[in-house]
């Protein structure tokens, strides 16, 4: 693929088809503007950089992907997209599709989708790799729930592949059996995944941003606050606190920059970039953590193509760390003209 350039790029911006954001919002509210932002941002920030931009809104037809390729001939494409064709598992064959059309693209590769995306996979991969995480085990849709004996209650029941905190509520920590059955079906039914349930880690929700492909660059610690829950209540990054504007201003949900000891701070950023390249990970992502009582760390999941919207956690991360929202998505290109597939140029 090509080198990495600050000359004017023609830049391919892949986004959902439900998602293409309006050139302008003025006079929008923030709910208006909130399923799209990111999107908004990530088109403003690169027509401010002066490179010609074309929106394409992608349904479930990769024929689209390919007719913008051959008709606008980018010099990279820059994927906002985060599941196709429903699944968020087949997010990677995107990534897989730019490879076989050999256009230059932003974010993950596929490898580091398909190992990250499956969380049981990741879980495996990362034990052996000798990080600590919450013990697990993973419930087959269509079979018993059978909980193995040495799996500790209180569980966090998830998705093994969906994103966004889809299907997370209050109901996903589960307390015994009859409850984790219970909700394991639930999510069998209406998620329609595998599900993960994990031995719950009461403690700080701490997320650390990774920038790069091979030389990597972690971002000052972000962390999760509910300032308006019930005493003794868990702080879950469900649904709703990760979605709804309304019932965040309601329990004064935010994220803000996380107070720890220096050596712990460091010990977050190793782990994250241990785990990434573990996980064979590529152009950016989010590591998410707990810190227990005892201040040990506890990496719940590898989340690559983190939200880019200004103001979230990513970006906001970068700028503490001295890269302004511009100048992170020219660095997205670059790193997007510089990875190497394993394909030579021909």
């Amino acid at each position: 693929m090509g080198r990495a350039s600050k000359k004017k790029l023609r830049v391919l911006a892949l986004m959902h088809d439900d998602l293409v954001p309006p050139d302008s919002i003025e006079g929008l509210g923030a709910e208006q503007v909130s399923e799209w932002r990111a999107e908004y941002d990530v088109v403003s920030a690169l027509k401010k950089l002066g490179h010609e931009v074309h929106k394409l809104g992608v349904g479930d037809d990769v024929a689209e992907i390919r007719n913008a390729v051959e008709g606008f001939k980018p010099d990279v494409a820059f994927n906002l997209l985060v599941e196709f064709h429903g699944a968020a598992t087949y997010d990677q064959h995107v990534a897989s599709y730019l490879e076989l059309l050999r256009t230059n693209y932003t974010g993950c590769n596929p490898r580091g989708l398909t190992l990250a995306r499956d969380k049981a996979l990741a879980k495996e991969i990362l034990t052996y790799r000798r990080v600590r995480m919450p013990r697990h085990q993973t419930f087959v849709k269509g079979r018993r729930v059978r909980r193995l004996a040495r799996l500790r209650f209180p569980l966090f029941v998830k998705s093994v592949s969906e994103e966004a905190s889809l299907g997370i509520s209050t109901a996903s920590l589960v307390r015994d059996d009859e409850a984790l059955a219970e909700r394991v079906v639930w999510l069998h039914g209406h998620v329609g995944t595998d599900a993960i349930a994990e031995e719950y880690v009461e403690g700080r929700e701490i997320y650390v941003g990774v920038l790069g492909n091979t030389r990597l660059a972690t971002f000052p610690p972000r962390e999760l606050k509910i300032d308006k829950l019930p005493e003794g209540a868990p702080v879950i990054a469900t649904r709703r606190v990760k979605w709804n504007i309304a019932y965040q201003k309601k329990m004064g949900v935010r994220t803000e920059f996380a107070e720890l000891a220096p050596a712990l701070e460091r010990e977050l950023a190793k782990i994250a970039r241990r785990a990434y390249k573990s996980l064979r990970m590529s152009g950016y992502g989010r590591m998410d953590f707990r810190i227990d009582p005892e201040g040990r760390p506890f990496l719940l999941e590898a989340n690559p193509n983190a939200d880019l919207a200004q103001g979230e956690d990513f970006a906001e991360s970068a700028k503490k760390a001295g890269v302004r929202y511009s100048a992170l998505i020219q660095r997205l290109l670059e790193l997007g003209m510089r990875y190497r597939a394993d394909w030579k140029d021909s």
